[in-house]
């Protein structure tokens, strides 16, 4: 049985799951946005103390990797980064977008009646004006198409709604809602990254003991950031338990 601590702060959703075995057993979770700094390392301290857990009893970090928010994934991974050198974890990185979509597969009938067989999942991150960080899944969970950065206008993603019911979600999907009327585009709402999303993966990965390497594991950014802002005092308050 596995303990995984699981951070996810890819968008602005800051988010911390506590998993047991592949269960949540705690959580905390912020929707606001631009907390993340702040809120993260505080919500370690208060899930690990409401749960009863010390780090020593944790057997693994997973963090969301991205694509997404330059300085949420900065602030995330290098927390989780820091938690495993301290502690001597290994660590686990998980695709923010697989996760959303792993979630939604596996949900499918609590959101929409399945009809066709033919069925894709595309889940998008907001990167700003009319663009979107996304890819595609099929109902196994499988990658279709690569993780990429798309400007979205009413032609897009044609080749893939002609032959298939493609469902689209994530805080990206509104305005490519607002953007095409195929019949084939089916949106599901409030589906936002989260930590608990993670924690299916998170337990597969650690049972195949695909790890990434703590010193050289950098978030997949996807786009380079223009603009730095300065992240300080990220551990402040981080008690050792």
């Amino acid at each position: 049985m596995a303990m995984i601590l699981n951070i996810e702060t890819s968008t602005e959703v800051c988010s911390v799951v506590l998993a047991l075995d592949g269960e949540v057993i705690g959580m905390r979770e912020d929707l606001s946005g631009q907390n993340h700094a702040k809120l993260l390392t505080l919500f370690i301290e208060e899930l690990l103390a409401g749960s009863n857990v010390t780090m020593g009893k944790i057997d693994a970090v997973a963090v969301a990797g991205g694509p997404g928010s330059y300085t949420g994934l900065r602030i995330g991974v290098s927390v989780a980064k820091g938690l495993c050198y301290a502690s001597n974890l290994p660590l686990i990185a998980i695709t923010s977008l697989e996760a959303m979509a792993n979630y939604v597969i596996n949900n499918l009938k609590n959101f929409h009646p399945v009809e066709s067989e033919n069925i894709l999942f595309c889940p998008m991150i907001d990167a700003r004006r009319m663009e979107v960080y996304t890819s595609f899944y099929d109902r196994s969970g499988k990658q279709i198409h690569g993780i990429q950065a798309d400007i979205l206008d009413h032609q897009s993603y044609l080749p893939f709604l002609e032959h298939n019911s493609v469902f689209f979600f994530g805080n990206g999907s509104q305005k490519f809602k607002n953007a095409i009327t195929h019949p084939n585009a089916i949106f599901i709402d409030n589906i936002f990254t989260s930590a608990k999303n993670m924690v299916p993966l998170a337990e597969r990965d650690f049972r195949l003991q695909k790890f990434a390497d703590v010193a050289y594991y950098e978030p997949f950014y996807l786009k380079d950031f223009i603009a730095t802002i300065p992240v300080k005092n990220i551990f402040k308050g981080i008690k050792d338990y």
